[in-house]
């Protein structure tokens, strides 16, 4: 998928090159052409540099809408994730109806996953990554960039459940009963597909056992023997009531 972005990003270069380091006497054309070939050089900063003299110099050309992505791209790179976001912002903002238009809104859900973080710290951009891979797969859900973002928010699903267990196990083991049952019953109403579902119907026979709530535990008992028989948190969950 990296590929195919790279390759359909770079298909907007010109031809000509700007061999030329002042950028005073340099044309919209030049200034785009520089950047790319900085990019080229993976000299990301000086080219997304390039790519905003297109748009400060030059605002009304050609150039100037395609600086925007190539910009943004530049940013990635350089893991400037904000100005990256930024970027596309104003390209989505002004220019909704332009053909690389799901590209800017899958770029901007990389932006987010390429910066979450371990399942015991704040997920804020985890949840961002998620919106914005949704964003991508209700506008454009035919597009190459749909079906990767849908993979992607496989792996995100299971990182923002892992990160509920995190929380809930701390709270059970603080003896917050009523906290930790809340942050499993999330685990098991949001995230029913991904693995985190079975401890998480285990945690809720325990917390109902040790909370006296007998019938709430044979009935979450039900749902991990119906739906998970071969599991270890099954069989755990077994030895509670024996």
């Amino acid at each position: 998928m990296k590929k195919l972005v790279f390759g359909l990003l770079f298909m907007v270069a010109a031809c000509a090159s700007a061999s030329s380091t002042d950028t005073g006497n340099l044309t919209a054309e030049e200034l785009y052409n520089q950047g790319y070939e900085q990019m080229q050089d993976t000299a990301w900063s000086r080219a997304a540099v390039s790519f905003e003299k297109v748009e400060l110099e030059h605002p009304y050309s050609k150039w100037a809408t395609k600086a925007k992505l190539m910009g943004a791209y530049a940013y990635y790179k350089d893991e400037k994730y904000d100005d990256a976001i930024l970027s596309l912002d104003r390209f989505i903002r002004y220019h909704p109806g332009n053909k690389d238009i799901a590209y800017a809104y899958y770029m901007k859900g990389l932006c987010y996953y390429d910066q979450i973080v371990g399942s015991e710290r704040d997920q804020e951009i985890t949840q961002k990554a998620n919106e914005a891979f949704e964003q991508v797969i209700v506008r454009f859900p035919d597009s190459a960039y749909a079906k990767d973002a849908k993979r992607k928010q496989v792996l995100i699903r299971d990182h923002l459940a892992g990160q509920e267990m995190e929380v809930g196990r701390f709270y059970l083991a603080q003896k917050n009963y009523l906290s930790a049952l809340n942050r499993f019953t999330t685990v098991i109403k949001d995230y029913q597909t991904t693995p985190q579902i079975e401890e998480a119907l285990y945690r809720q026979v325990e917390i109902y056992t040790i909370l006296g709530l007998n019938k709430e535990a044979a009935d979450a008992l039900k749902v991990l023997a119906r739906n998970y028989p071969k599991s270890r948190w099954y069989q755990k969950a077994l030895g509670l009531s024996a």
